[in-house]
């Protein structure tokens, strides 16, 4: 009989963290990060990274594993995700992997060779960048991240330098080389969950949230990040909601208060790609409440 690990999905400021510490209380718990922005060091504020009194509290881990200036891909999480899953179940206790990155939930069940979906606002990003400088000047940026792509694939054709450039830029994996993977199934069980509040909760939380981190001195912590780091906007780091706000607030684009509304939308608009990417899975419960998904997650359990 397969060991079991537990997933627990959900879009932004939905609760996740906290019921997963909750739980921690009262199990055996140990907590794996499946967010793709914590596991840059000194972004604490922007991506709610558990404070250091919550992970000495309860175990977690894949949390602080790069600088913001370095690359780090849905494959490299997956390999140090089997690897600490693996780990915990060795010591008996139960792993709880948490967190709002769909994509890694996905390369985690079906492997890179899985592409991840469309996404219509890099999309957007690229055929901006195309409409500037010419899809000519595209393939030259492909040819430096993955040569073997850029050579099947024609200086002037849109589609098939926009999709190669939008699959390196969301998994940090070159095309080439994921369409040549064949991943190995998973060595556990896995049973997975989802809270999803209702839509006017989630988005008042969404507003909370924010203005709680812009009082906590987010706009300080990007600024000290621009201080410390060569890092432009386009590196995945500062492509994080919230990061590529609060960037162009620093370089003058806007005010205070636009601010907030932008970096309130852009979270809302993630939650919505969550969401989506949430009802493509099979296999995930979806509950409501926390003290329902709770009860769940403790039943499953035991």
């Amino acid at each position: 009989m397969q060991p079991t690990a537990f997933a627990l999905l959900g879009p932004t400021a939905s609760g996740k963290s906290k019921l997963a510490l909750d739980l921690a209380e009262k199990l055996p718990l140990e907590i794996v990060a499946m967010d793709s922005a914590q596991v840059y060091r000194g972004m604490d504020i922007g991506t709610a990274k558990p404070t250091p009194a919550e992970r000495a509290r309860v175990p977690h881990h894949l949390i602080d594993l790069v600088e913001p200036d370095q690359a780090y891909s849905a494959g490299r999480w997956r390999d140090d995700a089997l690897k600490v899953v693996a780990e915990i179940l060795k010591k008996n206790r139960i792993p709880l992997l948490v967190g709002g990155t769909m994509l890694y939930y996905r390369v985690l069940t079906s492997g890179l060779a899985a592409m991840p979906s469309a996404d219509p606002e890099l999309r957007a990003e690229l055929d901006l960048s195309a409409a500037r400088r010419g899809w000519p000047s595209l393939h030259a940026d492909l040819a430096k991240v993955d040569p073997e792509a850029a050579q099947r694939i024609q200086p002037n054709d849109a589609q098939r330098i926009q999709r190669a450039l939008e699959v390196w830029k969301l998994t940090g994996e070159p095309l080439s080389k994921i369409q040549l993977r064949k991943d190995a199934p998973l060595p556990f069980a896995l049973k997975a969950f989802a809270l999803v509040p209702e839509r006017a909760e989630l988005h008042a939380r969404i507003a909370e949230r924010f203005v709680a981190m812009l009082a906590a001195g987010f706009v300080d912590e990007v600024r000290s990040l621009k201080s410390r780091f060569t890092l432009h906007p386009a590196l995945p780091s500062m492509r994080a909601v919230g990061y590529r706000q609060a960037w162009e607030f620093l370089e003058g684009r806007f005010g205070e208060d636009e601010l907030r509304n932008r970096g309130i939308a852009a979270t809302r608009q993630l939650a919505k790609r969550q969401l989506t990417w949430l009802r493509s899975f099979s296999g995930v419960e979806t509950v409501l409440a926390p003290a329902a998904l709770a009860e769940r997650l403790a039943h499953s359990f035991l």
